[in-house]
């Protein structure tokens, strides 16, 4: 499941992509671990793995946003699922927002969906990605 941000989220609309991370804290396979995903647009946040149940899942929470997500959410939580599908996997993407207060109408009604599409490419970025590692993996 540890996988290279940069290859996920690239940006999409409002939403900056992922250069890289810092300071990281062990191999990304254990709940506690942190990490400060680097973001295409000069900031940063911080991002700790609260579950991680190999090979089928993991959970994580974002915060301390430095963009300007930091006005609207104190963070985001967000949990990844891979089912095995016949000779494929299906993967399920699902979070959620911790709203700042009066902040919940303009998550709903402006960032929500806009946050869908951009978590749509992630999804498929990631399934790219992965792909690519096991077709490298088998030469």
């Amino acid at each position: 499941m540890p996988i290279d941000l940069s290859l996920v989220f690239t940006g999409w609309g409002p939403f900056p992509g992922v250069r890289g991370a810092s300071n990281q804290t062990g191999a990304w396979d254990a709940p506690g671990q942190t990490r400060n995903p680097d973001l295409t647009d000069g900031s940063t946040a911080v991002e700790r793995l609260t579950e991680y149940t190999a090979p089928g899942s993991f959970a994580y929470e974002i915060t301390g946003f430095t963009n300007a997500l930091r006005h609207l959410v104190v963070g985001v939580r967000g949990e990844w699922t891979f089912t095995p599908d016949a000779a494929g996997t299906v993967i399920r993407w699902t979070y959620e927002f911790m709203p700042r207060r009066g902040r919940m109408l303009v998550l709903r009604w402006v960032v929500a969906p806009l946050w869908k599409q951009s978590m749509q490419l992630g999804v498929e970025g990631a399934a790219a990605a992965s792909e690519r590692l096991h077709r490298d993996e088998g030469r």
